[in-house]
């Protein structure tokens, strides 16, 4: 099993290299914003539970969040190589739930890659990716909004992943296959665990 976290600011590139540690690894993807709107379109409990909240723009609370990945993982994960959370965690709280999570399920988290980028390329990749996209949300005030809240919530799990040997600093600048090819590298002096395709 090699279970990871992908770890980083609002455009350091978390989705482009999850799909490759997914490809790379045989790992189970979970996007924890999937997740819940797949709960709430199929109306289960716990998508109407989650809904009751989203709907107010509240956030969901850590207990119930840790409900849906335990469903998540039971029904989904199995025969998977491992796992790599996307979007989870997000606070020391939910940090914490996780690592119980794993262990009562018999399995530890291996890796948090922690992809690090200079605000000021940050902004600019998204900028350039609303003008792309025309995603609404990237523009420059939400951008900076979005930055602000990663820096006060999300950022001190750096410091709680470090202390656990857990947190893998990874340059996020660069050419997206050097950028991979650094994380595979982490990732089996941390673990052990080779790439599936040597280069």
């Amino acid at each position: 099993m090699l279970n990871l976290v992908l770890f980083g600011a609002p455009g350091s590139g978390k989705g482009t290299q999850s799909a490759k540690l997914i490809d790379e690894y045989g790992l189970y993807h979970i996007s924890t914003g999937e997740v819940l709107r797949d709960h709430i379109a199929r109306g289960t409990d716990l998508g109407k539970i989650a809904d009751q909240y989203i709907s107010k723009g509240q956030l969901i609370p850590d207990d119930l969040m840790i409900d849906i990945l335990d469903d998540v993982l039971e029904k989904n994960a199995a025969g998977k190589k491992g796992v790599v959370f996307d979007g989870f965690p997000r606070t020391i709280p939910q940090a914490k739930a996780l690592k119980e999570l794993l262990q009562r399920r018999g399995t530890d988290l291996h890796a948090v890659v922690g992809l690090e980028v200079p605000e000021e390329e940050l902004i600019d990749r998204m900028l350039k990716r609303g003008q792309q996209t025309g995603r609404a949300d990237d523009n420059e005030d939400t951008i900076k909004k979005r930055l602000e809240v990663y820096h006060n919530q999300t950022e001190p799990l750096r410091d709680f992943y470090t202390v656990e040997n857990k947190y893998l600093g990874i340059n996020g600048t660069g050419v997206v296959d050097e950028i991979f090819d650094n994380i595979a590298q982490g990732i089996k002096e941390r673990t052990g665990e080779d790439r599936r395709t040597k280069r």
